[in-house]
C-alpha cells in the first residue's frame, strides 16, 4: 500500500489538527470528467426544382441547419475555453495539466495514467511501478503565505509525519528549501518513507493560494530514485499557482 492511499480525508484531518491555522472545515474536491461528443453531419442538398423560383418555405430547413450548426460550433468552442483542466504535451517526454478551477498546473511524464484515489485532487501514476506517480491535495485555509505556518524544515517534517506517510512507516527529511515564483512563496522538501518491503524516495512543494493550501507530492521506489529523480524534480519545479 503506497503513502497515497494512505492520504485521506484521516490524514487530512490529522493534518488540520497539526496547523491550527487552517480551517477547521475541509473540502474534498472531486471531478467527474464526462467526455462530450458531437456529431455535426451535414446533409446534401437536394437539387432545386426545374423553377428559378424557389418558395421561402423551401429556404427555411437549410437556414435552419446553417443556424443550429453555427450555435453548436459556437458551444463546442466555449466548453473548450472553459475546461476546467487539460492534459497536452509541453516539456518533451511530459505532459502538462492545467486546472481553470482550482488554479493550479504541473507536468507529469509520458505514459502516466490518471487514476482516482480518495481526498487527492488529481492523481497520474505509472501502471508498472506504482510508486511513480504524482497526487494534488487541497485543503481550505484562511492564510495568505505558506510562511505563516512557519520555516520549511517545521512545516515538511509535520507534513511528513502527519499526511505524506503512513504512521508505521519510518520518515526522514532529507532536505527543505524555500523559493519564489511570481512572488508566491513554495517551500519544497525531499525525504524518505520506509515500509517493511519497500522504500519510497520522495519530494514536495507546497504553497498557499486562493484560500488553498496546495500539496504536491511525486517519489519513486528507493531502488529506481537514480533513475527517477530528474523526472521527479522537472514535475516539483514545474508546479505553479495563480490566481482563479
Amino acid at each position: 500500500m503506497t503513502s497515497l492511499q494512505n492520504s485521506t480525508s484521516i490524514n487530512q484531518t490529522l493534518f488540520l489538527n497539526s496547523f491550527p491555522q487552517l480551517q477547521k472545515h475541509h473540502a474534498t474536491f472531486s471531478f467527474c470528467r464526462r467526455r462530450f461528443s458531437l456529431l455535426v453531419r451535414s446533409q446534401q442538398a437536394s437539387p432545386p426544382p426545374p423553377s428559378s423560383t424557389c418558395s421561402s418555405s423551401q429556404d427555411r430547413p437549410g437556414r435552419r441547419q446553417v443556424l443550429a450548426a453555427g450555435i453548436i460550433a459556437s458551444w463546442v468552442s466555449l466548453v473548450n475555453q472553459n475546461s476546467v483542466s487539460f492534459a497536452a504535451e509541453n516539456k518533451k517526454g511530459f505532459m502538462s495539466v492545467l486546472d481553470k478551477k482550482d488554479g493550479y498546473s504541473f507536468l507529469y511524464p509520458f505514459g502516466w495514467q490518471e487514476v482516482v484515489i480518495d481526498g487527492q485532487d488529481k492523481v497520474f501514476k505509472d501502471v508498472i511501478e506504482p510508486l511513480e506517480n504524482v497526487s494534488v491535495n487541497l485543503i481550505p485555509t484562511n492564510k495568505q503565505d505558506i510562511r505563516e505556518f512557519g520555516p520549511p524544515k517545521e512545516v515538511a517534517e509535520t507534513l511528513i509525519k502527519k499526511v505524506l506517510a503512513p504512521p508505521n512507516q519510518k520518515t526522514k527529511l532529507i532536505n527543505a528549501t524555500e523559493h519564489d515564483v511570481d512572488g508566491k512563496a513554495y517551500y519544497t522538501f525531499e525525504f524518505v518513507a520506509q515500509a517493511p518491503n519497500y522504500t519510497r524516495h520522495a519530494l514536495s512543494t507546497i504553497s498557499i493560494g486562493n484560500g488553498k493550501f496546495y500539496t504536491l507530492t511525486t517519489g519513486a521506489n528507493e531502488r529506481r530514485w537514480g533513475k527517477m529523480q530528474d523526472k521527479l524534480q522537472s514535475i516539483v519545479d514545474s508546479f505553479k499557482i495563480f490566481n482563479v
